[in-house]
């Protein structure tokens, strides 16, 4: 009696444990992705408050290339997401990303140095506006 009581038991252990570890892995991607998010966040606000005055190549690659490696986390954790939080982070991804590669393309072009600078600090604001309307709007809560 005593046996099969333990069996039992072991059995609903493992099931729970079992049933915990794919939620556990949800909300590990979720979390992922909200600390990517967080520090995205982070990296456009440093860069939209450079100016042309204080804007230098060393900063703006620090930024995107940090921002780079949050977008590879997001994209890595992806697969583990519900579908509606991996639909948002998709399209998200996708369209930041495009907005990150045109700025990266800027950082290289060979412009005059006040024109270069005042038309990177115009990108890096139309990176913010980009992060409103993609990253932000998904649901970290």
């Amino acid at each position: 009696m005593i046996r099969a009581t333990l069996l039992i038991l072991a059995y609903a252990v493992a099931a729970g444990l079992l049933a915990c570890g794919s939620d556990s892995k949800q909300e590990q991607a979720k979390t992922t992705v909200c600390d990517a998010r967080s520090d995205i966040a982070k990296q456009v606000d440093s860069l939209k408050t450079l100016t042309p005055a204080t804007v230098t190549v060393d900063a703006v690659s620090k930024s995107l290339g940090a921002i780079s490696n949050d977008l590879t986390e997001i994209k890595d954790a992806q697969g583990d997401l519900s579908s509606d939080r991996r639909q948002q982070a998709k399209a998200a991804t996708d369209t930041f990303t495009a907005q990150v590669k045109d700025i990266t393309q800027e950082l290289g072009r060979s412009v005059s140095v006040s024109t270069g600078k005042a038309e990177l600090t115009a990108a890096l604001q139309q990176l913010a506006t980009s992060y409103q309307t993609t990253f932000a709007r998904i649901d970290c809560s």
